[in-house]
This record gives structure tokens, C-alpha cells and sequence, in this order.
């Protein structure tokens, strides 16, 4: 097999972020190199899961591995959700920042997998919460929108100051790789 391409990372002010992502219609030959693609740049950004519209492709696909070895979701959903669990959040496509949010403790998660079989997952904390930062990116959701009022504002502050740093860079909306580097503390998804 040839090498693995790294996918740039989508990040904050560009539009893919914003879109909500197709379904996959065949898992074929093109889903499973995605996919592998997209495990090999979650694990050198470093992440622990990734949602194709944060490397520019607008499918309902994402991968995730919270230490139990690469996954992937096809065309997910989440169909029965529980709980409260507050947990200090952060984002590939908004690197460096982090947040507490609070969501559901638990989640049902369905979809496929690359063969094509049903998934039912039952997952809580750590693993839920990927599960539904994931499915927030193939709806266009980022987790700015998932912030308090004020959070959101010094979140948006933080981001303008950046972009007005480098007007080229990452928060101007143009792809980067190798970011999302937390230092060992919290994980981003």
C-alpha cells in the first residue's frame, strides 16, 4: 500500500466548517482511503477523533480513538442521549482553546463502519463526548456555538486578535497542520 497522505486541518472563518456534510452514499475503495487518511492526520495533529469537513471534505464520516485503537463512523447519528457531564473541551479547527462545556453524560450512537456493518454504540463521557463534538462538525456546528454568551465573546476576541496578528495564518481560516498539540492535558476532537 502507498504512503498515508496528512490532510490540513480545517480551521476557524473557513466555510466547509459551516456546512452541513452529505451522507455517504457507497462505502468504496475512496471511503477507506479517506478514512485511513484521516486516522493518520488525527493521530499527527495530535486528536482523538476527526470529522471529514476539518480536512475539506464534506461527507458524514469521522474518526476517533480515545486509546482503544483507530474507529470510524459512517453516516452517524445519535439516538438516544442522557445525563449532564461538564468537561473541559477543545477543537483541532480551534487550536490551543478550551472550554468548559457541558453536554450529555451518555449517547446511542449509531451509523456504519467501513464494511458496511451496523454500529450501536452505548458511550459515556470521554467517548460520548467525541461522539458528539464529531457529529456537531458534520452538521456545521463548531464549538464556539456551544459556548455561554460571554465565553463565546472572549472566544471570538481571542481569534480576531489572532487573525489581526497573522492575517495568512490559521484564524484567518486557511488550513494548517500540525496543530491541536495540548500539551498531554485535554484532548481535541
Amino acid at each position: 500500500m502507498g504512503t498515508v497522505a496528512i490532510f490540513p486541518i480545517r480551521v476557524f472563518g473557513d466555510p466547509v466548517l459551516r456546512q452541513r456534510a452529505a451522507e455517504v452514499e457507497d462505502i468504496d475503495a475512496k471511503i477507506v482511503r479517506l478514512a485511513e487518511e484521516m486516522i493518520e492526520t488525527m493521530q499527527a495533529a495530535p486528536g482523538v477523533g476527526l470529522a471529514a469537513p476539518q480536512v475539506g471534505i464534506e461527507r458524514r464520516i469521522f474518526v476517533y480513538d480515545v486509546g482503544e485503537g483507530p474507529m470510524t463512523v459512517i453516516n452517524p447519528a445519535i439516538v438516544e442521549s442522557r445525563g449532564e457531564w461538564e468537561y473541559e473541551e477543545g477543537c483541532l479547527s480551534v487550536p490551543d482553546l478550551h472550554w468548559p462545556i457541558v453536554r450529555p453524560k451518555e449517547v446511542h450512537l449509531v451509523g456504519h463502519d467501513l464494511q458496511g456493518r451496523e454500529l450501536s454504540i452505548d458511550a459515556d463521557e470521554l467517548l460520548g463526548r467525541v461522539f458528539q463534538h464529531e457529529l456537531d462538525h458534520l452538521d456545521g456546528i463548531l464549538l464556539l456555538q456551544r459556548l455561554e454568551k460571554d465565553q463565546r465573546k472572549q472566544a471570538m476576541r481571542i481569534l480576531r486578535a489572532r487573525a489581526l496578528a497573522d492575517p495568512a495564518g490559521s484564524a484567518a481560516g486557511l488550513s494548517v497542520s500540525g496543530v491541536g498539540d495540548n500539551g498531554g492535558s485535554r484532548p481535541e476532537a
